[in-house]
């Protein structure tokens, strides 16, 4: 039998021994009986946001770096509603969160009081699974299971609404205890995938993010070494899923199906890992695959197995557990894979020393080259730095001159909404202080998430945050190129430029008592990166740059 104890006690209990040592919130009336519980619990630090949305961002990252649901305290209907975003961004980035908010006094709900709402229909939409706790017995099962369901596959947010007179209740309810849960097994149907991947002659693989998530990047490289086989990185991958140096690797896919289909359409096998669905951006009338090619999917949901294109083989199963087998199991058996590294890799070679001459040319004063600013970034970062990138079309060009070798190196969501990169860079600081961390930010990202810079400062968070400043939204610009010519169109851009007044980020952060440097060149840029992420307190770095081409 478990302890006897009262509802908030309960809750408490429950939390440590899910491993929760932070909660991420903003507090308000109805959450008063928890924060004044967290008072007489010094082993969970309360970190406080001034925005819903850093909030939501922070917990997001700690959960990625610590590799457990983390927990977020919302306020009411309003908070909820702010936060939203942050469900989005968890769900297409599959973070276990757990999210309570503390519901109006049960006592007058009937009268409509002030804060209340409908807390549950709020988050039904975007949580993975919501709970309405109306009873003191009801709330340590519930939010045991809570924490189950986040985590299982495919992970994210799980909502509880908690009256605040509940929490205040002192009648004994049972703590729920922590059951065995165990881990995905290895999939079936095995040998049809060996017998497909090892006859294939020209295979390919793609790399999702289950990949990185499921700690299996060493596995999934077995895997490539045993056939040759190219690996390329799923559309706008949120982490390293691959390494990036690897002779094998093909670089990350393009966000359009038309795009992705021309990619893989010179091979004749493509392994699909851990992918969710591809995710293209702008809308193409084909398939990702091409339809001559045969398509083997592992995934730990088995609901993504053929859910947006033909599948010959699907395996649903743990990850990591499946690539081993499968490692194992191909060793061997396809005796020119070797060649066939060696000739991707003088291709990945080639194509790095193209974009990093181009990237080396256009250095120089600021306003920088974008490229130029990107690869100067890439220059200046230390071999363990943890970049969070939410940078947009400097997003894109980091990418093609970034390396990342390290598993969980990367953090980006691929959303959702914007403003994420400021809490999930200081969120991913504290859940692993081993590692810098460096933030690329697009200046139309700080400014949706600007609040967080405030969480940053009071914990004094060693993270680096780099502003791309083009004064634009440049991303919306080219797509409205995209699709008529600027010769064809009569009209200005309307929206989407920040300046005039030209923003200069060094009087943001200095607001916020954050010191800031600001770029005079690309050398510069390289030398202040190296430095800044020695600095045992955060700094910002305003990066002039010119419009993308």
């Amino acid at each position: 039998m478990g302890t006897l104890t009262t509802p908030v006690q309960a809750m408490l209990a429950i939390l440590r021994d899910e491993g929760v040592d932070r909660v991420f919130g903003n507090p308000g009336t109805t959450e008063l009986p928890f924060t004044d519980a967290l008072a007489e619990a010094p082993d969970i630090e309360y970190v406080l946001g001034v925005h819903e949305g850093s909030v939501m961002a922070m917990a997001d990252g700690y959960a990625r770096a610590t590799g457990r649901p983390a927990f977020v305290s919302l306020h009411v209907a309003a908070g909820l509603a702010n936060g939203l975003v942050g469900f989005l961004n968890a769900t297409r980035s599959r973070t276990p969160l757990v999210i309570t908010a503390g519901q109006q006094d049960r006592r007058h709900m009937v009268q409509d009081p002030m804060l209340s709402g409908d807390l549950v229909g709020l988050a039904k939409p975007v949580a993975k699974h919501v709970f309405d706790v109306q009873h003191g017995h009801d709330l340590p099962i519930m939010l045991r299971r809570a924490f189950a369901i986040a985590a299982a596959p495919p992970a994210g947010p799980v909502f509880l609404s908690i009256p605040m007179d509940l929490l205040a209740e002192q009648a004994p309810v049972e703590v729920a205890e922590r059951s065995h849960r165990p881990a995905w097994g290895r999939a079936a149907d095995l040998d049809r995938a060996v017998a497909v991947l090892a006859a294939a002659t020209r295979p390919a693989i793609v790399a999702g993010d289950g990949v990185g998530r499921d700690g299996a990047v060493a596995e999934l490289v077995a895997v490539a070494e045993a056939l040759g086989a190219v690996t390329y990185h799923q559309p706008m991958h949120d982490g390293v899923d691959f390494p990036g140096s690897h002779p094998l690797h093909g670089g990350a896919l393009p966000p359009v199906n038309a795009a992705i289909r021309e990619r893989l359409t010179p091979h004749d096998v493509v392994f699909v890992v851990g992918c969710h669905a591809f995710m293209a951006h702008h809308y193409t009338p084909v398939a990702p695959v091409p339809p001559d090619a045969t398509v083997v999917q592992l995934d730990s949901d088995q609901h993504e197995i053929g859910r947006n294109f033909r599948v010959d083989v699907g395996l649903a199963g743990g990850i990591r557990t499946t690539l081993a087998a499968l490692a194992d199991r191909l060793a061997g058996t396809v005796p020119d894979a070797p060649d066939r590294a060696t000739a991707a890799g003088a291709i990945a070679a080639a194509r790095r020393a193209k974009v990093d001459a181009m990237a080396r040319a256009a250095y120089g004063p600021a306003p920088l080259d974008p490229l130029a600013a990107a690869h100067a970034v890439a220059a200046g970062l230390p071999a363990d730095a943890v970049v969070v990138e939410e940078a947009i079309t400097s997003g894109v060009l980091l990418r093609e001159v970034l390396t990342l070798d390290r598993p969980r190196s990367l953090v980006h969501t691929v959303g959702g909404g914007l403003g994420s990169g400021i809490g999930a860079a200081i969120g991913t600081r504290l859940g692993d202080p081993s590692r810098p961390v460096v933030a690329v930010l697009g200046d139309g990202c700080t400014l949706f998430g600007l609040q967080g810079l405030w969480s940053a400062a009071r914990y004094r968070v060693p993270v680096t945050f780099v502003v791309m400043n083009n004064g634009e939204y440049r991303t919306l610009k080219n797509t409205l190129d995209s699709w008529q010519s600027r010769s064809t169109r009569t009209g200005q851009y309307i929206g989407l430029d920040l300046d005039p007044p030209v923003l200069d980020f060094t009087r943001v952060a200095e607001f916020f008592g954050i010191e800031a440097v600001r770029i005079t060149d690309a050398d510069h840029l390289v030398d202040v990166v190296a430095k800044a992420t020695e600095s045992p307190t955060p700094l910002l770095i305003d990066v002039p740059i010119t419009g993308h081409s």
